[in-house]
Protein backbone atom coordinates (compact mmCIF):
# COMPACT_ATOMS: atom_id res chain seq x y z
CA UNK A 1 0.00 0.00 0.00
CA UNK A 2 1.63 2.89 -1.26
CA UNK A 3 1.86 6.20 1.20
CA UNK A 4 -0.77 8.69 1.25
CA UNK A 5 0.17 11.86 -0.78
CA UNK A 6 -0.21 13.97 2.44
CA UNK A 7 3.27 12.27 3.89
CA UNK A 8 5.54 13.39 1.09
CA UNK A 9 4.22 16.81 1.08
CA UNK A 10 4.79 16.78 5.29
CA UNK A 11 8.27 15.82 3.85
CA UNK A 12 8.86 18.40 1.55
CA UNK A 13 7.50 20.91 3.53
CA UNK A 14 10.22 19.53 6.59
CA UNK A 15 13.09 19.20 4.15
CA UNK A 16 12.69 22.78 3.02
CA UNK A 17 12.11 24.62 5.85
CA UNK A 18 14.06 22.37 8.04
CA UNK A 19 16.37 25.27 9.52
CA UNK A 20 13.67 27.12 11.21
CA UNK A 21 11.82 23.64 12.12
CA UNK A 22 15.46 22.46 13.96
CA UNK A 23 15.63 26.25 15.45
CA UNK A 24 15.17 26.14 19.23
CA UNK A 25 11.93 28.43 19.06
CA UNK A 26 10.59 25.46 17.19
CA UNK A 27 9.28 23.45 20.32
CA UNK A 28 7.55 20.34 20.98
CA UNK A 29 4.00 21.11 20.72
CA UNK A 30 3.95 22.86 17.60
CA UNK A 31 6.06 19.70 15.87
CA UNK A 32 3.03 17.27 16.82
CA UNK A 33 0.58 19.56 15.40
CA UNK A 34 2.16 20.21 12.28
CA UNK A 35 3.77 17.12 11.31
CA UNK A 36 3.06 14.09 13.77
CA UNK A 37 -0.67 14.14 14.17
CA UNK A 38 -1.31 15.22 10.44
CA UNK A 39 1.10 12.33 9.36
CA UNK A 40 -0.60 9.39 11.57
CA UNK A 41 -4.27 11.09 10.83
CA UNK A 42 -3.23 10.11 6.98
CA UNK A 43 -2.08 6.60 8.06
CA UNK A 44 -5.84 6.23 9.42
CA UNK A 45 -5.32 6.67 12.59
CA UNK A 46 -7.59 8.08 15.23
CA UNK A 47 -5.66 11.31 16.67
CA UNK A 48 -8.80 13.10 17.44
CA UNK A 49 -10.65 9.83 19.45
CA UNK A 50 -13.51 10.04 17.00
CA UNK A 51 -14.04 6.85 18.11
CA UNK A 52 -14.91 7.45 21.74
CA UNK A 53 -11.66 5.18 23.29
CA UNK A 54 -10.94 5.66 26.81
CA UNK A 55 -7.47 7.67 27.30
CA UNK A 56 -5.17 4.63 27.48
CA UNK A 57 -6.15 3.16 24.23
CA UNK A 58 -6.58 6.39 22.43
CA UNK A 59 -4.25 6.55 18.84
CA UNK A 60 -3.02 2.83 19.68
CA UNK A 61 -4.78 1.94 16.40
CA UNK A 62 -5.94 2.92 13.25
CA UNK A 63 -9.42 3.22 12.17
CA UNK A 64 -10.74 0.58 11.14
CA UNK A 65 -8.66 -1.91 12.99
CA UNK A 66 -10.72 -2.26 16.42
Amino acid sequence: MPAPPVTADLVERFEQQGDAYKSGQYNEAQLRKEFVDPMFKALGWDMENISGYAEGLRGRYPRGCD
